[in-house]
This record gives C-alpha cells, structure tokens and sequence, in this order.
C-alpha cells in the first residue's frame, strides 16, 4: 500500500539511475521458465531442491517461476547473442517456498545487474562499486561488504574435497541438518548459523589456500581495485553463497544496523560457466542481486530514505460546480505537476480540508468572484509565501516561483 508502494518505486528509480550511468540497460525477464533454466543453479542448492515453485502447465511442460533472475538473464543472453560486453539491470519479484519471516517472503523483489563477455577483474570492481554507491544514495552507513574468491572451477573441486575429509572426520560433531547438508554438498555446510556447527566449520580448510596462480592474482586485482576506490570490504574465507554457479568472486552486503541473523542485504560475484551450461559460448558474467525487503528494512534501521508523505504538491478547490477545477486540473496535468482536486461539488470547508489531508503543499481556489474575473486564488498550505490572486494565464509562473 501506498505509501510503502511509492517509496519501492522510489528505490528502483535511484537503482536505475546509479546504474544506467554505467551504461546498463534494463532487461524484463519472463516470470516463469522451462525448469531446466533454473536446475543451473545447481541440483544441490535448496533454492532448487526444496525451495522452487514448479508445475506442470497445459502443453505438459515442467516449468517452474523465477527463484532469481540471474539464470533468465544468462538465457536471454544466449538465445539472442548481443554485442559483448552486455550490460544488463532488472527489477521484480521472485519466487521461493521458504519459511516466510522478517525481510524474507515467498514473493520478495530484487533489484540487480549482470554483465556477460570481460573476465577483466575490474569488471567484478565496477559490479561492486556500484551496488556500494546505490546504498550510499539511499543514505545508508551501516553496510559492509564481505569478500571472497571462489577460484576456478578446478580451485572448487579441490577445495570441496578438503571440506569433505574435513568435516566427515567430524561428522559425530555436526548438528544432524549440516549431516545431511554434508552428504549433498560440503560447501554449504559453511552456511550453518546453529552453534554446534561453529567450532566445527571455523577449523575447516580456507578456500584462500587452493586458489590457483591465476585466481589469486585475478583476487588480488579486484583487492586493488576497490583499495582506490576506497571501498572498504572484510575478506571471509567461509563466504559461499547460496548458489553453485559462482567461481573466483563473491560478495555479499551485510547491514550493521539489525539483527545478525537477517542481515544480508545483497550479493553476488562471477559465474564464468553459466552461460555455457545453457547452451551458448563460454562466456565470463558477474552481477549482483539485492533484496528490496532487506534494504528497506536497513533505511528503517538506519532512519533513511523515507518515503513520500505527499500524493500531490498541488490541490485545485472549486465552489462553481467543479467544472472549473475540471480543466485546471487536467491544464496543471499537462504542465508535469501532481494535482487532485474534490469532487460531488462539497463544501469550501470540506474541500480544504480535503486539500491538507493530501498533503499538497498548495490550494489553488476557484470561487464564484474568480470565476468572473477569470483569475485563480493560490494559497500556500505548508510555508510563509500566504496566498496571492493572479490572472489565470500567470498560474504556472506563481506556482513556479513558490514552489522553489
């Protein structure tokens, strides 16, 4: 409901204006896509094994609605080939069947960005810098971003081995989820919150020691880069991310401002093999996805970007039978100015206060001696400037000069 809806629109207007200046371009993916789009995520992951809306639909294919967008962009990336680099935002609402909870729904939006073609670690700067410089627009202080490398996909398999003997040389110690977490992928046994993993996964081997020359070094690079841009960040070893296509960096935004345990607010890193897997070239990507929910909540903790406490800036009262305020109010439309007006031909005193409830920071007044003289009264509602009568031909230039 309005005004939560007019602040969530406000949010994707600074999005895509951060964005855009980097030359991105909006893309509108399909809600809803063959199956087989999104088990790239991985098979593993709980996103597809547990958490996936899927049917069936008439013509007898398994489809399933978007759990992120990252997959549907890749795809669209690969069924129409453009020019690289592609620079691609998007916007809108996934779909997960999850426990619902604070900041997290079944149905939650995310704004994002995805670039497909350089494998240039400044690439992974650029993503990183500007999910920094959207929080920093929506005037949140409290964020740090958390930094990792997952190496090259030979980097992983190696690592998940080491994980492997490590945790089952403990596995009597595990919490019985993390057992079971185990037994289908060793990397998101490094996800568990629950105390009796901890002790556990913090001896565990780093994946920062089986990165390869080459990984390293691309690591390295995008360390500098965000030194000078001055983008502070923590390195953790134990960041994962929920998702199996991400190799050498990821990310995530964490909020300082609330609870640890629901605090991530955005993410993302490189998925160098997923455009492959769906059928196109090899072709390196990174991006990001931020939750809008989880944002929101962080400008609530963080007492920031507000949302908007008036509908209209102008409200047009007309006591002649309203056909008066009928065309002021479509002539101030035409101008580019939020105006209402009351309608079924109410009371001065009704109207007005109809006019304060709006919010409107300005009545424009049509009475029965305006009417006559074809001139309109305009009243400031909020400030010091009073009210003025003026030729209706001199409205805009009065408006503009109070509104300043």
């Amino acid at each position: 409901m309005w005004p939560d809806a007019a602040r969530w629109r406000a949010l994707g207007q600074v999005f895509a204006q951060t964005v855009e200046e980097a030359g991105y371009t909006q893309v509108i993916p399909p809600m809803f896509e063959n199956i087989e789009v999104f088990k790239r995520l991985g098979d593993a992951t709980d996103v597809v094994s547990k958490e996936m809306y899927d049917f069936e639909d008439k013509g007898g294919r398994h489809m399933a609605l978007r759990p992120e967008q990252t997959a549907s962009i890749v795809r669209a990336f690969v069924e129409h080939r453009p020019l690289i680099p592609w620079k691609a935002w998007y916007s809108g609402p996934n779909f997960r069947y999850e426990r619902a909870q604070k900041g997290r729904y079944r149905q939650f939006d995310q704004v994002g960005i995805e670039a497909l073609g350089p494998e240039d670690p400044h690439l992974d700067v650029e993503v990183i810098a500007l999910a920094w410089r959207f929080y920093q627009r929506l005037g949140l202080s409290q964020i740090t971003l958390m930094l990792n490398s997952l190496g090259s996909g030979d980097d992983r398999e190696r690592f998940i081995e080491a994980l492997q003997a490590h945790f089952a040389a403990h596995q009597n110690e595990l919490s019985e989820a993390s057992r079971t977490t185990l037994a289908v992928n060793p990397l998101r046994v490094l996800d568990s919150k629950r105390e009796q993993d901890q002790a556990i996964i913090d001896s565990a081997p780093k994946m920062l020691d089986f990165l390869s020359p080459e990984a390293a070094e691309h690591f390295e690079k995008v360390q500098q880069g965000l030194d000078a841009l001055d983008i502070p960040y923590t390195l953790n070893p134990r960041l994962v991310r929920g998702l199996d296509y991400y190799v050498r960096t990821t990310f995530e935004f964490i909020s300082d401002a609330f609870d640890a345990a629901q605090n991530a607010v955005g993410g993302g890193g490189r998925y160098d093999g997923l455009a492959e897997s769906l059928g196109g070239p090899a072709t390196p990507g990174v991006g990001f996805a931020l939750g809008v929910d989880r944002t929101l909540l962080a400008c609530d903790a963080e007492e920031t970007f507000p949302g908007p406490t008036n509908v209209v800036d102008l409200f047009v009262i007309d006591t002649t039978g309203g056909q008066a305020a009928l065309a002021l109010t479509a002539a101030l439309h035409e101008e580019g100015h939020r105006a209402d007006r009351s309608w079924d031909n109410r009371s001065m005193k009704a109207q007005m206060k109809a006019a304060d409830r709006s919010g409107a920071q300005i009545a424009l007044i049509i009475g029965e001696e305006e009417a006559a003289s074809d001139t309109v009264t305009v009243r400031d509602l909020r400030g010091q400037s009073g009210q003025t009568t003026v030729p209706r031909t001199q409205v805009n230039e009065t408006l503009r000069k109070m509104m300043r």
